[in-house]
């Protein structure tokens, strides 16, 4: 954030309601500064099901030709980056540009 000069982050998630307010809590119970936007997520199982047809993780990986290794499936480190990967996937595909 200080490097973008930004206030808030956005959080990017496959499921980012259930992630914002894992967080949120988890902040909140050891008195950490939150710094995500308060209301605002880009959630990629929505945009996966508007873009691509389908709202389950592996299944958008493998429409998207990014790729799914059932073996590494639900590590948080290869969850997040499938998922960032996922979502640049999508806004660069996309024929409106945010």
């Amino acid at each position: 954030l200080s490097e973008t000069g930004c206030q808030k982050a956005i959080l990017v998630g496959h499921n980012a309601s259930f992630d914002h307010s894992f967080l949120l809590a988890a902040c909140q119970r050891h008195s950490i500064k939150f710094m995500f936007h308060s209301f605002s997520t880009f959630d990629t199982a929505t945009l996966s099901a508007l873009a691509l047809g389908e709202t389950v993780l592996a299944k958008a990986l493998q429409v998207s030709k990014i790729g799914y290794d059932a073996s590494a499936a639900h590590s948080a480190l290869y969850d997040v980056e499938q998922t960032a990967k996922l979502f640049c996937h999508i806004v660069n595909h996309t024929k409106y540009k945010v």
